[in-house]
């Protein structure tokens, strides 16, 4: 057991020693009663600019918990909660072949890792490279235009997260989310991931995380495949018998799709199978790129270059009256860069990423507007995804290739062309171009887009700064589609076939991801017994 106390404030010059001595007067117990001490979160309060605080949740051990906790009488003290139990009952069926994991995005990593340690050797496909050849494709596109259509910022292992921020925030309330951010720190990443009221830990540092991930599957005794591209399922009597990667045919009962949000292709094989799925909601806009010390000094005031502060970031929303749509900031990259995302020839996207240091120069947010089935012009499970087509296709034909089209954003206010850089730089590689970004968004969510920068300039002062830098267009929020599951978290269709992660839509993000690897997992392991 242990007790967890929240709200604990300390003001921004405070020792954090002091944790120790508020801690004892809130349960009313001396120093020596107290056996550990250890800090669930840290989170800034900034909502008084000049008395910015830190607020911290923490775990403490000492004698008669219980008593100590019924006695405190406060909201704020409880018992922990159960962790996550990581010893299972495994199933009695027997596996007539290996599990297969299609995809190594954070759903498939985790999948992978927890089957392989408790003994199911599970076989990893991956269509694109590994995380150091990926790499260098992806800087090779950045710098040259040269796409890789299998191996790029959406392909390849540690997945779409892996060329981005590195967030580890998420809303799920779930006690697998300290696993991950545990098995995060024990593979590479920072600790303070798990008490960081916002974790993140960089595309850099990221990078080398997934590569120890992948190590300790193979150390258990799963196989990784790269370059191995999923072409066909194999189904016999309404259940999974195989698929089919890179022309050859291999055996399995139990398959776990976890294949990004951004395997069209996949998703039309799949549709093509008769595997069951419809279109959902996502968002699609533009990014927006300031200067991180106006964001800094907007969010912080006075204490906007205080040591203990990092760089500022920011969330917002704001709901148009007219269109009735959702206008809100995604996937904010404090000291971060706008990045080329492309997965298909001739179509555009980009997305944000950001070192683990957060130093550069630019903030960037995606900027972005609810859409719908009822925006597609198609009624099948694929409309979703021809509607980002449609818009990538435009944003490309702006400028006939990957260079981006940009324009600033007093300009997109007043719908007039841009002509020349101000303050903010633009980051986005390989180039850029000035055009008029409403020729390549639907006009409502031109008009939303402006409705919501007017209103941020008022939550953030400079927000809507006139030379701040749009770049076209942000279409990946998330997967435009949902492979409808059953209580086993299999497919409504083919026993056997395991939707996992945002490519199945049911995650946003890389811990909600993860979560539900390991959720498809654990599934598999209650019904079949280890292979070792």
């Amino acid at each position: 057991m242990g007790i967890k106390i929240n709200n604990l404030i300390l003001d921004i010059d405070e020792d954090i020693n002091n944790l120790k001595k508020k801690v004892c007067s809130k349960l009313n117990i001396s120093k020596n009663d107290l056996k550990e001490l250890k800090i669930l979160k840290e989170s800034i309060d900034a909502r008084k600019k000049n008395q910015i605080k830190f607020n911290y949740s923490v775990e403490i051990s000492c004698e008669n918990e219980s008593k100590i906790v019924a006695k405190s009488r406060n909201k704020d003290v409880k018992i922990i909660e159960t962790k996550y139990n990581k010893e299972f009952i495994y199933g009695n069926k027997k596996m007539n072949a290996r599990p297969i994991i299609v995809g190594m995005g954070p759903a498939g990593l985790f999948a992978g890792l927890l089957l392989a340690k408790n003994g199911y050797k599970p076989l990893i496909f991956e269509r694109g490279e590994d995380v150091d050849n990926r790499w260098s494709s992806v800087d090779e596109f950045w710098n040259t235009g040269k796409l890789n259509l299998e191996s790029n910022v959406q392909f390849g292992e540690g997945g779409a997260g892996t060329f981005s921020d590195g967030k580890l925030t998420t809303r799920i309330k779930d006690s697998r989310c300290d696993f991950v951010l545990k098995k995060f720190v024990e593979l590479g990443a920072p600790k303070e991931i798990i008490y960081s009221g916002k974790p993140h830990i960089g595309t850099d540092v990221l990078r080398s995380v997934v590569k120890n991930i992948r190590k300790k599957i193979i150390h258990y005794g799963g196989d990784v495949n790269f370059n191995s591209k999923l072409e066909n399922l194999i189904i016999k009597d309404k259940k999974v018998c195989g698929i089919i990667v890179n022309s050859e045919e291999i055996k399995s009962e139990s398959l776990i799709l976890s294949i990004g949000h951004s395997s069209r292709d996949t998703y039309e094989m799949l549709y093509k199978n008769g595997v069951f799925m419809r279109a959902k909601p996502f968002a699609i806009g533009v990014r927006v790129e300031h200067l991180q010390a106006m964001i800094n000094e907007a969010q912080y005031g006075k204490y906007a270059e205080h040591p203990k502060l990092k760089a500022a970031d920011y969330r917002l929303t704001y709901t148009s009256p007219i269109s009735k749509r959702a206008v809100y900031s995604f996937c904010m990259c404090p000291g971060g860069y706008v990045v080329a995302a492309a997965s298909e020839d001739k179509k555009l996207v980009t997305n944000g990423m950001s070192f683990y240091n957060r130093n550069a120069e630019n903030s960037n947010a995606a900027i972005v507007v609810s859409v719908g089935p009822e925006d597609f012009q198609g009624k099948d499970a694929l409309s979703g995804v021809e509607f980002q087509r449609h818009y990538e296709k435009l944003a490309y034909n702006l400028t006939q290739d990957y260079f981006a089209p940009i324009q600033l954003l007093g300009d997109f206010l007043k719908d007039k062309n841009s002509s020349k850089i101000g303050r903010v730089k633009p980051t986005y590689k390989p180039g850029y171009e000035f055009r008029q970004l409403k020729n390549c968004l639907p006009n409502y969510v031109v008009e939303s887009l402006k409705e919501g920068f007017i209103s941020f300039n008022k939550k953030i002062k400079g927000f809507a700064s006139e030379d701040a830098v749009l770049t076209g267009i942000e279409t990946r929020t998330s997967a435009p589609i949902r492979i409808e599951r059953n209580e086993k978290l299999e497919s409504i269709s083919y026993e056997g076939l395991y939707p996992a992660g945002e490519g199945a839509g049911f995650a946003g993000g890389i811990i909600s991801a993860a979560v539900d690897g390991l959720k498809v997992a654990e599934s598999i392991m209650k019904q079949y017994s280890p292979l070792y």
